[in-house]
């Protein structure tokens, strides 16, 4: 039978030969080479990996920096800054010449300074960011544990023990969480279970996010597990004789890491919020311990004289919860399966 004639001759066998080459390509990935590769031609979720990354690396190496560039997070240069308003000078050699409206940014303050007392803000973000990402962090990966494993066994088990546990999610997401925050770190004590000051604030800060925000992520969970534990290769596994905790941790959980990852980036933004909160209303981390949430309350107070009090604080908060979100967009995005190549 001859070829059609408007279809040429060279792509009849040109064409079969391109799609065996693309599904070997395909079938020779594994999951994480295929994410990656998705991944890697998001910019914006790289943009924001990127800058997770950095975020992370100013956090562990803050000391570093603040030698570097900046002056101890907690030294005071009253020099700097007009006696009577509490605003930064101009120059302080010469106060005739009034207030600074960039708030003595310099080659030795990179990001200004403090009204009132002078201390520099650069040294003061880079400490933040650290106990910003601790706290957050570790509330999440508490989180993360306290959530997985109730999600499992009440998706996985069903019956009597579902119910139990969702009506315990739904119980944790009505808590008034804010307020018991406030309440709680309000009445600690100096001292207990062998921490005191700053912390025993920061253990309380992460039992209190981390313990109440596991409904969250255990739904999520939950709701995996019902779809995954009627697959294919769940009855297979569970024809040949396994038990339940082999199907659990061999079958079930590696299927869940994926999801579980992904929300985790979209979790820590939402805790770093909330420690920057509580902060802000006075009832977290005690000064003068650096906080990005307690440098906008000290803020308020001079937005007119100093706004740059306010901006340099807000911007890294902003910045760290966009590029987290991000981040969390783009592995989401990477690792759906009904994305294409």
């Amino acid at each position: 039978m001859a070829a059609p004639l408007d279809a040429p001759e060279s792509s009849q066998h040109a064409e079969p030969e391109e799609i065996v080459a693309r599904g070997t390509d395909t079938a020779s990935r594994s999951l994480r080479q295929i994410a990656w590769q998705r991944f890697r031609h998001d910019k914006v979720g790289m943009a924001g990996g990127v800058t997770v990354v950095l975020l992370i690396l100013v956090a562990i190496f803050a000391p570093l920096l603040t030698a570097w560039w900046g002056y101890p997070p907690n030294q005071f240069n009253q020099s700097l800054v007009d006696p009577l308003t509490g605003g930064v000078l101009r120059d302080p050699e010469r106060p005739e010449l009034g207030l600074d409206p960039w708030g003595g940014i310099s080659l030795d303050h990179l990001l200004g300074v403090e009204p009132v007392n002078g201390r520099d803000l650069f040294s003061r973000i880079v400490y933040g960011a650290r106990t910003s990402l601790l706290v957050a962090t570790v509330a999440t990966v508490l989180c993360v544990l306290i959530g997985t494993v109730l999600g499992i066994t009440a998706g996985y088990f069903g019956g009597w023990v579902d119910t139990v546990i969702s009506r315990a999610m739904d119980i944790f997401l009505a808590f008034p969480l804010l307020l018991f925050a406030i309440a709680l770190v309000g009445v600690i004590p100096d001292g207990a279970f062998g921490l005191t000051g700053n912390g025993l604030r920061v253990g309380v800060l992460i039992f209190i996010i981390g313990f109440f925000n596991w409904p969250y992520i255990g739904r999520i969970v939950r709701g995996q597990t019902l779809t995954l534990r009627e697959r294919e290769f769940v009855e297979a596994s569970r024809s040949l004789g396994a038990g339940s905790p082999h199907i659990v941790f061999r079958e079930i959980l590696p299927n869940l890491v994926t999801p579980v990852l992904v929300y985790s980036t979209l979790l820590i933004p939402t805790n770093i919020l909330f420690e920057a909160a509580l902060s802000f209303l006075g009832v977290g981390i005690n000064p003068p311990t650096p906080t990005w949430g307690g440098m906008l309350d000290n803020a308020l107070r001079f937005y007119t004289t100093s706004p740059h009090f306010v901006i340099v604080p807000g911007l890294a908060i902003f910045v760290t919860v966009l590029a987290f979100n991000l981040f969390g967009d783009g592995l989401r995005d990477a690792f759906d399966p009904r994305s294409s190549d």
